[in-house]
Protein backbone atom coordinates (compact mmCIF):
# COMPACT_ATOMS: atom_id res chain seq x y z
CA UNK A 1 0.00 0.00 0.00
CA UNK A 2 2.72 2.45 1.14
CA UNK A 3 4.43 1.30 -2.46
CA UNK A 4 1.79 2.33 -4.42
CA UNK A 5 1.02 5.45 -2.55
CA UNK A 6 4.55 6.66 -2.64
CA UNK A 7 4.22 6.29 -7.18
CA UNK A 8 1.40 7.89 -7.47
CA UNK A 9 2.73 11.33 -5.44
CA UNK A 10 5.54 10.77 -7.27
CA UNK A 11 3.99 10.87 -10.47
CA UNK A 12 2.01 13.82 -9.52
CA UNK A 13 4.95 15.41 -8.29
CA UNK A 14 6.56 15.22 -11.74
CA UNK A 15 3.54 15.71 -13.23
CA UNK A 16 3.64 19.42 -11.67
CA UNK A 17 6.93 20.39 -13.34
CA UNK A 18 5.57 19.98 -16.94
CA UNK A 19 3.75 22.41 -18.71
CA UNK A 20 -0.05 21.38 -19.27
CA UNK A 21 -0.93 18.93 -22.12
CA UNK A 22 -2.23 20.77 -25.04
CA UNK A 23 -4.95 18.42 -25.39
CA UNK A 24 -6.14 19.20 -21.70
CA UNK A 25 -6.37 22.89 -22.85
CA UNK A 26 -8.83 24.19 -25.99
CA UNK A 27 -6.76 24.53 -29.11
CA UNK A 28 -6.99 28.13 -31.11
CA UNK A 29 -7.81 27.35 -34.80
CA UNK A 30 -7.42 30.20 -37.29
CA UNK A 31 -5.76 30.46 -41.16
CA UNK A 32 -4.84 33.87 -40.31
CA UNK A 33 -2.98 33.80 -37.15
CA UNK A 34 -1.50 30.09 -38.23
CA UNK A 35 0.01 31.48 -41.44
CA UNK A 36 1.72 34.34 -39.48
CA UNK A 37 3.27 32.41 -36.99
CA UNK A 38 4.12 29.91 -39.47
CA UNK A 39 5.83 32.52 -42.14
CA UNK A 40 8.11 33.62 -38.74
CA UNK A 41 8.25 30.13 -38.15
CA UNK A 42 9.47 27.99 -40.44
CA UNK A 43 12.48 30.31 -41.79
CA UNK A 44 13.96 29.79 -38.01
CA UNK A 45 13.32 25.81 -38.41
CA UNK A 46 15.10 25.50 -41.36
CA UNK A 47 18.15 27.80 -40.35
CA UNK A 48 17.82 24.90 -37.18
CA UNK A 49 18.51 22.47 -39.34
CA UNK A 50 14.76 21.05 -38.90
CA UNK A 51 11.98 20.50 -41.50
CA UNK A 52 9.14 22.63 -40.96
CA UNK A 53 6.90 20.19 -41.89
CA UNK A 54 7.86 17.89 -39.02
CA UNK A 55 7.55 20.27 -36.79
CA UNK A 56 3.53 21.25 -35.61
CA UNK A 57 2.53 24.30 -34.03
CA UNK A 58 -0.25 24.92 -31.92
CA UNK A 59 -2.09 27.64 -30.33
CA UNK A 60 -3.59 27.13 -26.93
CA UNK A 61 -6.86 28.99 -25.64
CA UNK A 62 -4.72 30.44 -21.98
CA UNK A 63 -4.16 33.53 -21.18
CA UNK A 64 -1.32 32.59 -18.68
CA UNK A 65 2.22 33.60 -20.64
CA UNK A 66 3.43 30.28 -21.88
CA UNK A 67 5.07 27.98 -24.64
CA UNK A 68 6.70 25.01 -24.55
CA UNK A 69 7.73 21.95 -26.70
CA UNK A 70 6.06 18.96 -25.80
CA UNK A 71 4.76 15.58 -27.53
CA UNK A 72 7.94 15.27 -29.95
CA UNK A 73 8.52 17.90 -31.91
CA UNK A 74 5.43 20.38 -31.43
CA UNK A 75 5.54 23.86 -30.04
CA UNK A 76 3.01 25.56 -28.03
CA UNK A 77 2.31 29.03 -27.79
CA UNK A 78 -0.37 30.64 -25.25
CA UNK A 79 -2.46 33.48 -26.46
CA UNK A 80 -1.50 35.15 -23.17
CA UNK A 81 1.81 35.43 -24.46
CA UNK A 82 1.16 36.63 -28.11
CA UNK A 83 -1.14 39.45 -26.56
CA UNK A 84 1.82 40.24 -23.79
CA UNK A 85 4.62 40.75 -26.25
CA UNK A 86 4.48 43.93 -27.74
CA UNK A 87 6.68 43.24 -30.95
CA UNK A 88 7.03 40.53 -33.98
CA UNK A 89 10.89 40.11 -32.47
CA UNK A 90 9.91 39.61 -29.05
CA UNK A 91 7.67 36.58 -30.20
CA UNK A 92 10.01 35.43 -32.58
CA UNK A 93 12.45 35.36 -30.32
CA UNK A 94 10.76 33.01 -27.90
CA UNK A 95 9.80 30.55 -30.92
CA UNK A 96 13.87 30.77 -31.69
CA UNK A 97 14.23 29.50 -27.78
CA UNK A 98 11.83 26.72 -28.10
CA UNK A 99 13.29 25.45 -31.54
CA UNK A 100 16.47 24.55 -30.13
CA UNK A 101 14.80 22.96 -27.31
CA UNK A 102 14.10 20.66 -30.48
CA UNK A 103 17.04 20.96 -32.65
CA UNK A 104 19.05 20.57 -29.60
CA UNK A 105 17.70 17.25 -28.29
CA UNK A 106 16.66 18.91 -25.29
CA UNK A 107 13.40 16.11 -24.60
CA UNK A 108 15.40 13.41 -24.06
CA UNK A 109 17.82 14.94 -21.38
CA UNK A 110 14.84 16.46 -20.20
CA UNK A 111 13.29 13.22 -19.23
CA UNK A 112 16.64 12.31 -17.30
CA UNK A 113 16.98 15.76 -15.62
CA UNK A 114 13.32 14.78 -14.30
CA UNK A 115 14.37 11.31 -13.15
CA UNK A 116 17.14 12.74 -11.51
CA UNK A 117 15.41 15.87 -10.06
CA UNK A 118 13.12 13.38 -8.83
CA UNK A 119 15.20 11.42 -6.40
CA UNK A 120 15.33 13.95 -3.32
CA UNK A 121 11.41 14.42 -3.88
CA UNK A 122 10.72 10.43 -3.66
CA UNK A 123 13.04 10.94 0.21
CA UNK A 124 10.53 13.52 1.34
CA UNK A 125 7.33 11.93 0.50
CA UNK A 126 8.89 8.26 2.05
CA UNK A 127 9.75 9.96 5.33
CA UNK A 128 6.30 12.01 5.36
CA UNK A 129 4.53 8.25 4.90
CA UNK A 130 6.72 7.41 7.60
CA UNK A 131 6.09 10.21 10.03
CA UNK A 132 1.99 9.86 9.22
CA UNK A 133 2.52 6.09 10.19
CA UNK A 134 3.94 7.24 13.01
CA UNK A 135 1.04 9.64 14.54
CA UNK A 136 2.99 13.18 13.56
CA UNK A 137 0.42 13.83 10.06
CA UNK A 138 1.18 17.16 10.37
CA UNK A 139 4.78 16.72 9.73
CA UNK A 140 4.13 13.91 7.07
CA UNK A 141 1.88 16.43 5.25
CA UNK A 142 4.53 19.08 4.98
CA UNK A 143 7.00 16.66 3.80
CA UNK A 144 4.97 15.50 1.33
CA UNK A 145 4.26 18.62 0.44
CA UNK A 146 7.65 19.85 -0.04
CA UNK A 147 8.56 17.16 -2.39
CA UNK A 148 7.19 18.91 -5.46
CA UNK A 149 9.37 21.89 -4.47
CA UNK A 150 12.37 19.80 -4.23
CA UNK A 151 11.72 18.48 -7.34
CA UNK A 152 11.57 21.62 -9.07
CA UNK A 153 14.35 23.00 -7.64
CA UNK A 154 16.59 19.32 -8.92
CA UNK A 155 15.14 20.31 -12.44
CA UNK A 156 15.70 23.49 -12.93
CA UNK A 157 19.66 22.63 -11.80
CA UNK A 158 19.63 19.85 -14.28
CA UNK A 159 18.15 22.55 -17.56
CA UNK A 160 19.85 25.29 -16.28
CA UNK A 161 22.27 25.25 -19.04
CA UNK A 162 19.90 23.72 -21.34
CA UNK A 163 18.39 27.20 -21.25
CA UNK A 164 21.43 28.98 -21.48
CA UNK A 165 22.23 27.10 -24.77
CA UNK A 166 18.63 27.73 -26.13
CA UNK A 167 18.70 31.30 -25.71
CA UNK A 168 22.31 31.65 -27.17
CA UNK A 169 21.08 29.42 -30.19
CA UNK A 170 17.63 31.60 -30.40
CA UNK A 171 19.93 34.80 -30.93
CA UNK A 172 22.23 32.45 -33.72
CA UNK A 173 19.57 31.77 -35.69
CA UNK A 174 17.89 35.03 -35.83
CA UNK A 175 21.47 36.56 -36.65
CA UNK A 176 21.84 34.17 -39.30
CA UNK A 177 18.25 35.17 -40.78
CA UNK A 178 19.10 38.56 -40.99
CA UNK A 179 17.02 39.80 -37.93
CA UNK A 180 17.39 41.53 -35.08
CA UNK A 181 17.74 39.60 -32.14
CA UNK A 182 16.57 42.38 -29.66
CA UNK A 183 13.11 41.33 -29.07
CA UNK A 184 14.08 37.87 -26.87
CA UNK A 185 16.27 40.55 -24.81
CA UNK A 186 13.31 43.04 -24.49
CA UNK A 187 11.04 39.89 -24.25
CA UNK A 188 13.43 39.10 -20.92
CA UNK A 189 13.96 42.24 -19.76
CA UNK A 190 10.14 43.25 -19.38
CA UNK A 191 9.39 40.45 -17.58
CA UNK A 192 12.76 40.15 -15.22
CA UNK A 193 10.36 41.14 -12.43
CA UNK A 194 9.01 37.66 -12.48
CA UNK A 195 12.26 36.12 -10.66
CA UNK A 196 11.22 38.13 -7.40
CA UNK A 197 7.79 36.70 -7.67
CA UNK A 198 6.87 33.45 -5.45
CA UNK A 199 6.75 30.41 -8.02
CA UNK A 200 3.17 30.06 -7.37
CA UNK A 201 2.49 33.64 -8.33
CA UNK A 202 4.90 33.29 -11.53
CA UNK A 203 3.77 32.88 -15.29
CA UNK A 204 3.99 29.02 -16.21
CA UNK A 205 6.29 30.65 -18.75
CA UNK A 206 9.60 31.26 -16.36
CA UNK A 207 8.78 28.57 -13.64
CA UNK A 208 10.03 26.47 -16.73
CA UNK A 209 12.10 29.21 -17.92
CA UNK A 210 13.58 30.90 -14.86
CA UNK A 211 14.97 34.50 -15.50
CA UNK A 212 18.14 35.35 -13.49
CA UNK A 213 20.31 38.73 -14.00
CA UNK A 214 23.09 37.03 -15.17
CA UNK A 215 21.11 35.46 -17.99
CA UNK A 216 19.56 38.51 -19.26
CA UNK A 217 23.20 39.97 -19.29
CA UNK A 218 24.70 37.20 -21.45
CA UNK A 219 21.57 37.42 -23.67
CA UNK A 220 21.80 40.94 -24.01
CA UNK A 221 26.22 40.85 -24.76
CA UNK A 222 25.21 37.95 -27.44
CA UNK A 223 22.80 40.01 -28.96
CA UNK A 224 24.73 43.09 -29.25
CA UNK A 225 27.73 40.92 -30.49
CA UNK A 226 25.70 39.96 -33.27
CA UNK A 227 25.70 43.11 -35.14
CA UNK A 228 21.65 42.79 -35.72
CA UNK A 229 20.71 45.07 -32.95
CA UNK A 230 19.15 47.81 -34.69
CA UNK A 231 17.73 45.27 -37.93
CA UNK A 232 14.20 46.91 -37.64
CA UNK A 233 11.10 44.49 -38.46
CA UNK A 234 9.27 44.93 -41.84
CA UNK A 235 6.06 46.82 -42.38
CA UNK A 236 4.74 43.63 -42.80
CA UNK A 237 5.96 41.44 -39.50
CA UNK A 238 4.54 44.88 -37.68
CA UNK A 239 1.01 44.91 -39.71
CA UNK A 240 1.02 40.76 -39.07
CA UNK A 241 1.64 41.33 -35.22
CA UNK A 242 -0.92 44.27 -34.69
CA UNK A 243 -3.79 41.89 -36.73
CA UNK A 244 -2.92 38.91 -34.86
CA UNK A 245 -3.26 40.16 -31.31
CA UNK A 246 -6.58 43.01 -32.23
CA UNK A 247 -7.94 39.62 -33.54
CA UNK A 248 -7.07 37.24 -30.20
CA UNK A 249 -7.81 40.90 -27.89
CA UNK A 250 -11.27 40.98 -30.17
CA UNK A 251 -11.92 37.60 -29.76
CA UNK A 252 -10.73 36.58 -25.90
CA UNK A 253 -11.28 39.40 -24.33
CA UNK A 254 -14.43 41.06 -23.12
CA UNK A 255 -15.72 44.30 -24.41
CA UNK A 256 -15.11 46.61 -21.91
CA UNK A 257 -11.36 45.47 -22.35
CA UNK A 258 -11.63 45.90 -25.77
CA UNK A 259 -12.90 49.65 -25.47
CA UNK A 260 -10.08 50.59 -23.13
CA UNK A 261 -7.30 49.12 -25.79
CA UNK A 262 -8.83 50.00 -28.62
CA UNK A 263 -11.26 53.16 -27.82
CA UNK A 264 -13.73 54.23 -30.81
CA UNK A 265 -11.30 57.30 -31.34
CA UNK A 266 -8.69 54.97 -32.91
CA UNK A 267 -9.59 54.28 -36.41
CA UNK A 268 -6.88 52.33 -37.53
CA UNK A 269 -7.11 48.78 -39.02
CA UNK A 270 -6.28 46.77 -35.83
CA UNK A 271 -8.65 48.99 -33.85
CA UNK A 272 -11.68 48.43 -35.65
CA UNK A 273 -10.86 44.86 -36.28
CA UNK A 274 -10.79 43.91 -32.81
CA UNK A 275 -13.89 45.93 -31.83
CA UNK A 276 -15.52 44.52 -34.96
CA UNK A 277 -15.16 40.87 -33.34
CA UNK A 278 -16.63 42.51 -30.28
CA UNK A 279 -19.23 43.48 -31.61
CA UNK A 280 -20.45 40.67 -33.17
CA UNK A 281 -19.34 38.49 -29.42
CA UNK A 282 -21.78 41.15 -27.76
CA UNK A 283 -24.30 40.32 -30.80
CA UNK A 284 -23.92 43.68 -32.01
CA UNK A 285 -24.73 42.67 -34.99
CA UNK A 286 -24.98 46.08 -37.17
CA UNK A 287 -22.39 47.60 -35.65
CA UNK A 288 -19.72 44.64 -36.48
CA UNK A 289 -20.77 44.94 -40.06
CA UNK A 290 -20.28 48.16 -40.35
CA UNK A 291 -16.94 48.03 -39.15
CA UNK A 292 -15.93 45.16 -41.22
CA UNK A 293 -17.44 46.82 -44.40
CA UNK A 294 -15.11 49.93 -43.46
CA UNK A 295 -11.88 47.39 -43.47
CA UNK A 296 -12.96 46.07 -46.39
CA UNK A 297 -13.63 49.39 -47.98
CA UNK A 298 -9.49 49.37 -47.58
CA UNK A 299 -8.85 46.43 -48.15
CA UNK A 300 -11.22 44.26 -50.50
CA UNK A 301 -8.93 41.94 -51.32
CA UNK A 302 -8.37 40.83 -47.43
CA UNK A 303 -9.95 36.97 -47.61
CA UNK A 304 -9.71 37.14 -43.96
CA UNK A 305 -12.22 40.39 -43.73
CA UNK A 306 -14.63 38.54 -45.98
CA UNK A 307 -14.05 35.41 -43.70
CA UNK A 308 -15.29 37.34 -40.76
CA UNK A 309 -18.18 39.00 -42.52
CA UNK A 310 -19.23 35.18 -43.44
CA UNK A 311 -19.00 34.17 -39.93
CA UNK A 312 -21.06 37.12 -38.36
CA UNK A 313 -23.44 36.62 -40.82
CA UNK A 314 -23.62 33.02 -40.27
CA UNK A 315 -23.83 33.26 -36.47
CA UNK A 316 -26.57 35.57 -36.49
CA UNK A 317 -28.99 33.52 -38.41
CA UNK A 318 -28.44 35.23 -41.49
CA UNK A 319 -27.04 31.42 -43.40
CA UNK A 320 -27.83 32.53 -47.21
CA UNK A 321 -25.89 35.51 -46.76
CA UNK A 322 -23.00 34.40 -45.24
CA UNK A 323 -22.41 31.79 -48.15
CA UNK A 324 -21.24 34.69 -50.58
CA UNK A 325 -18.25 36.24 -48.17
CA UNK A 326 -17.07 32.75 -47.61
CA UNK A 327 -16.83 31.87 -51.00
CA UNK A 328 -14.92 35.16 -51.83
CA UNK A 329 -12.64 34.32 -48.73
CA UNK A 330 -11.87 31.25 -50.57
CA UNK A 331 -11.44 33.12 -53.99
CA UNK A 332 -8.62 34.90 -51.87
CA UNK A 333 -7.34 32.45 -50.25
CA UNK A 334 -7.49 29.26 -52.47
CA UNK A 335 -7.64 26.02 -50.67
CA UNK A 336 -7.40 26.94 -47.23
CA UNK A 337 -8.50 24.12 -44.93
CA UNK A 338 -10.72 26.22 -42.39
CA UNK A 339 -12.26 28.79 -45.09
CA UNK A 340 -12.86 25.59 -47.05
CA UNK A 341 -14.82 24.29 -43.52
CA UNK A 342 -16.57 27.43 -42.90
CA UNK A 343 -17.88 27.60 -46.97
CA UNK A 344 -19.16 24.14 -46.55
CA UNK A 345 -21.21 25.12 -43.37
CA UNK A 346 -22.68 27.85 -44.96
CA UNK A 347 -23.65 25.77 -47.46
CA UNK A 348 -24.85 23.07 -45.75
CA UNK A 349 -27.52 25.27 -43.79
CA UNK A 350 -28.59 27.16 -46.87
CA UNK A 351 -28.97 23.46 -48.74
CA UNK A 352 -30.40 25.19 -51.89
CA UNK A 353 -29.96 23.38 -55.22
CA UNK A 354 -26.19 22.42 -56.04
CA UNK A 355 -24.85 23.45 -51.98
CA UNK A 356 -25.26 20.05 -50.90
CA UNK A 357 -22.67 18.85 -53.46
CA UNK A 358 -20.65 21.62 -53.17
CA UNK A 359 -20.28 21.01 -49.76
CA UNK A 360 -19.51 18.02 -50.06
CA UNK A 361 -16.57 18.74 -52.37
CA UNK A 362 -15.03 21.90 -50.59
CA UNK A 363 -15.15 19.15 -47.42
CA UNK A 364 -13.40 16.25 -49.08
CA UNK A 365 -10.70 18.62 -50.05
CA UNK A 366 -10.42 20.19 -46.58
CA UNK A 367 -9.85 16.72 -45.26
CA UNK A 368 -7.11 15.81 -47.74
CA UNK A 369 -5.01 18.69 -45.79
CA UNK A 370 -6.33 17.98 -42.77
CA UNK A 371 -7.69 14.30 -41.90
CA UNK A 372 -8.07 14.99 -38.61
CA UNK A 373 -10.18 17.37 -38.62
CA UNK A 374 -12.85 16.20 -36.52
CA UNK A 375 -15.10 19.21 -37.92
CA UNK A 376 -15.03 18.66 -40.73
CA UNK A 377 -16.07 15.01 -40.32
CA UNK A 378 -18.80 16.35 -38.67
CA UNK A 379 -19.57 18.29 -41.48
CA UNK A 380 -19.77 15.60 -43.86
CA UNK A 381 -22.04 13.41 -41.96
CA UNK A 382 -24.42 16.24 -42.35
CA UNK A 383 -23.89 16.22 -45.95
CA UNK A 384 -24.22 12.73 -46.40
CA UNK A 385 -27.21 12.01 -44.59
CA UNK A 386 -28.89 15.10 -46.62
CA UNK A 387 -28.10 13.15 -49.79
CA UNK A 388 -29.76 10.27 -48.13
CA UNK A 389 -26.12 8.31 -47.70
CA UNK A 390 -26.99 6.93 -44.15
CA UNK A 391 -23.68 4.47 -44.35
CA UNK A 392 -21.21 6.83 -45.33
CA UNK A 393 -22.80 9.72 -42.45
CA UNK A 394 -22.10 7.15 -40.09
CA UNK A 395 -18.52 6.33 -41.58
CA UNK A 396 -17.87 10.14 -41.09
CA UNK A 397 -19.62 10.94 -37.92
CA UNK A 398 -16.98 7.89 -36.51
CA UNK A 399 -13.91 9.39 -37.90
CA UNK A 400 -15.28 12.63 -36.08
CA UNK A 401 -15.59 10.83 -32.91
CA UNK A 402 -12.05 8.99 -33.40
CA UNK A 403 -10.32 12.33 -34.39
CA UNK A 404 -11.06 13.54 -30.90
CA UNK A 405 -9.92 10.61 -29.02
CA UNK A 406 -13.91 9.21 -28.45
CA UNK A 407 -13.60 5.90 -29.26
CA UNK A 408 -16.38 4.69 -27.78
CA UNK A 409 -18.64 7.11 -29.71
CA UNK A 410 -16.71 5.83 -32.71
CA UNK A 411 -16.79 2.23 -32.49
CA UNK A 412 -20.51 2.61 -32.16
CA UNK A 413 -20.61 4.32 -35.65
CA UNK A 414 -18.14 2.31 -37.65
CA UNK A 415 -20.51 -0.71 -36.54
CA UNK A 416 -23.23 1.08 -37.75
CA UNK A 417 -21.59 1.97 -40.63
CA UNK A 418 -20.11 -2.02 -41.70
CA UNK A 419 -23.56 -2.97 -41.99
CA UNK A 420 -24.92 -1.05 -44.44
CA UNK A 421 -21.49 -0.42 -46.39
CA UNK A 422 -20.26 -2.91 -48.83
CA UNK A 423 -17.92 -5.19 -47.91
CA UNK A 424 -13.88 -4.56 -50.05
CA UNK A 425 -14.96 -0.85 -50.78
CA UNK A 426 -12.45 1.44 -48.92
CA UNK A 427 -15.21 2.97 -46.77
CA UNK A 428 -16.01 -0.24 -45.26
CA UNK A 429 -12.34 -1.19 -44.78
CA UNK A 430 -11.85 2.04 -42.95
CA UNK A 431 -14.93 1.47 -40.45
CA UNK A 432 -13.72 -2.07 -39.87
CA UNK A 433 -10.21 -0.48 -38.99
CA UNK A 434 -12.02 2.07 -36.61
CA UNK A 435 -13.75 -0.96 -35.61
CA UNK A 436 -10.08 -2.73 -34.27
CA UNK A 437 -8.56 0.12 -33.18
CA UNK A 438 -11.79 0.64 -30.91
CA UNK A 439 -12.25 -2.45 -29.99
CA UNK A 440 -13.16 -2.31 -26.20
CA UNK A 441 -11.63 -5.85 -25.84
CA UNK A 442 -7.90 -3.98 -26.80
CA UNK A 443 -6.56 -3.22 -22.98
CA UNK A 444 -5.77 0.34 -24.75
CA UNK A 445 -8.92 1.01 -24.61
CA UNK A 446 -10.57 -0.31 -21.54
CA UNK A 447 -9.89 2.56 -19.52
CA UNK A 448 -12.28 4.89 -22.03
CA UNK A 449 -14.96 1.93 -21.79
CA UNK A 450 -14.74 1.31 -18.20
CA UNK A 451 -15.74 5.36 -17.43
CA UNK A 452 -18.76 4.99 -19.67
CA UNK A 453 -19.88 2.64 -16.87
CA UNK A 454 -21.30 -0.80 -16.32
CA UNK A 455 -24.98 0.23 -18.06
CA UNK A 456 -22.53 0.57 -21.37
CA UNK A 457 -23.61 -1.62 -24.16
CA UNK A 458 -22.43 -1.93 -27.70
CA UNK A 459 -25.05 -4.31 -29.11
CA UNK A 460 -26.60 -2.89 -32.51
CA UNK A 461 -29.70 -3.18 -32.98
Amino acid sequence: MARNFLKLAATAAMAALMAASASAQSLIRDTEIEETLREWTNPILEVAGLNPNDVGLYIINDPSLNAFVANGQNIHIHTGLIIAAESPGQIKGVIGHETCHIACGHSVSRQRAAGVAMRPALLSIGLGILAMAAGEGGAGAALIGSSQQFAALNFFVHTRAEEATADAAAVEYLTQLGESPRGLVEFFEKFRYQEVLSDARRYPYFRAHPLASDRIRTVRQLAEDSGMMDVQPTDREVYQYQMMRAKLIGFLDTPNKVAREYPPSDQSEPARYARAIAAMQASDIETSLTLIDSLLEDEPDNPYFWELKGQVLFESGRTAESVKPHKRSLELKPGAPLLLINYARSLNARAEPGDIEAAEDALRKALIAEPDNAFAWAQLAITYEEQGRRAEAQLATAESAYSVGDIVRANRFAHFAVQSLEPGTPDYRRADDILMVTDANNPDNRDMYRRRGPGFSLTVQ
